[in-house]
């Protein structure tokens, strides 16, 4: 059997990817991605739909998340290169199958890095300087590619230092409100408040576990950059696990807090529910955390670019994107080919704006891939794969399909209709890739 550490060609003569992430490198990676820009306004999105109590749809998407984490732990170790769920789906169900897993996240990806992108050019950064959208969406780009192509190792280290930025803002968010309740300023009879007049309490939980469910998201990326991990049997699984309970425990504590010091009401309608809290308890310069927001907003950029990138090179390499996408640089042998073909579209996608009628269908393409993967750790069972990999119990896939199948009736029909079309185009496109790969 081949070493982990020799060069992965299976997709013909594409050149490997050098191994250079640690375990604490690739936990960085991962709990760097699930806490992303998201947090800073997803508390107020899920007490609208389920009440004061967010701690519980907040749990529940933490151990659906980690139903479909584990069959991304069994698979990375099992086969670690880059492509991800494309790989798996493609290599359990056929080609089509594959690209399907591929295009929805590619588009995911993209259309996430553009929209970050204009978010970052947005309100954060205007509370300290005045620039125009576009001027500031094009640089960011620009130095998001540039940073991706200088090497992994650089990127990750990178994100290390945003992640801890990251945590220790919502850390103080923690600490600000453990204060409040110690002082008496916080009502904790919010905490047990679970339901709307609209929803009953386990339609709410449901309701707000599907918008809690989007801030777990992230570590699907990781599977990217198991080709370019040292010892990726050993490392992702430990990873992987680590960061999403560390990422589970912040987000329970972070609702805890605003929930139980800001009122329902304002925090549903607030833009920045965190800035709340900050407000609230007094102290520390808001400002702060505006600065915090816009180290968020980059890191995700910075990690979704990277994901999408050793997606489509993987992609290329098992031949359902263009060949040329393989191409690496010599010396740094980082996908550039992949980086540039990705960082373009999300660079049109930012400075058109049409990212908003896509930023919605995010979570469903998302599910349809978890589905896939799922099914794959299933259908991949016979395969050996490589000796000694993460072996989650039956079970675990199972439920973390049928998961995907009940978030799904969630989303709304609207979100449907706008997915629909490109799903459709992935099932088109998939059809033509595998005509075209059989006739070659």
């Amino acid at each position: 059997m081949r070493p982990l550490d020799a060069p992965s060609r299976s997709g013909g003569d594409a050149p490997a990817l050098r191994r250079v992430l640690s375990t604490r490198l690739l936990y960085f990676f991962i709990l760097g991605d699930v806490l992303g820009a998201g947090v800073y306004v997803l508390i107020g999105q899920v007490a609208a739909v389920s009440g004061g109590a967010v701690w519980v749809p907040l749990v529940t998407a933490l151990v659906l998340a980690l139903l479909t984490a584990s069959s991304y732990a069994e698979l990375a170790t099992k086969y670690p290169r880059a492509g991800g769920a494309a790989h798996y789906a493609g290599r359990a169900f056929g080609p089509g199958a594959g690209f399907v897993a591929g295009f929805c996240m590619l588009t995911a990806g993209i259309v996430s890095v553009a929209a970050l992108a204009r978010g970052f050019a947005g309100d954060y950064l205007s509370a300290f300087v005045s620039l125009p959208v576009v001027l500031v969406a094009v640089l960011f780009l620009v130095i998001l590619a540039l940073v991706n192509a200088r090497g992994i190792k650089e990127s990750m280290a990178a994100n290390a230092v945003a992640t801890v930025v990251e945590v220790g803002g919502l850390a103080v968010v923690v600490v600000l409100g453990a204060w409040m309740m110690l002082r008496g300023d916080a009502d904790t009879g919010r905490l047990l408040q679970l339901g709307t007049p609209e929803k009953g309490a386990a339609a709410a939980v449901l309701a707000g576990s599907v918008l809690a469910f989007y801030s777990f998201v992230g570590f699907e990326t990781s599977v990217n950059v198991a080709e370019e991990t040292r010892d990726p049997r050993r490392s992702y699984p430990r990873a992987l696990f680590a960061a999403l309970a560390t990422a589970g425990l912040v987000y329970v504590l972070v609702g805890l807090a605003a929930s139980a010091t800001v009122p329902t009401a304002r925090l549903t309608e607030s833009s920045g529910p965190l800035l709340e809290v900050v407000r609230a308890a007094g102290g520390v310069p808001p400002l702060l955390f505006s600065a915090v927001a816009l180290v968020a907003v980059a890191n995700g950029a910075l990690l979704t670019g990277i994901m999408s990138s050793r997606l489509a090179y993987g992609m290329a390499r098992d031949g359902l994107l263009p060949k040329a996408l393989t191409r690496v640089l010599p010396r740094r042998r980082t996908p550039w080919a992949a980086i540039a073909a990705t960082t373009l579209p999300a660079l049109l996608l930012a400075l058109t704006g049409s990212v908003a009628t896509l930023a919605a269908t995010l979570v469903l393409l998302l599910l349809v891939v978890f589905l896939l993967v799922n099914l794959a750790v299933l259908g991949l069972r016979k395969e050996p794969g490589c000796e000694g990999h993460f072996r989650a119990p039956t079970v675990l896939p199972a439920l973390g399909a049928a998961s995907c199948v009940l978030l799904a009736t969630q989303v709304e029909a609207a979100v449907w209709a706008r997915g629909s079309v490109i799903l459709g185009a992935a099932v088109i496109l998939g059809l033509v890739a595998t005509r075209l790969r059989r006739s070659s």
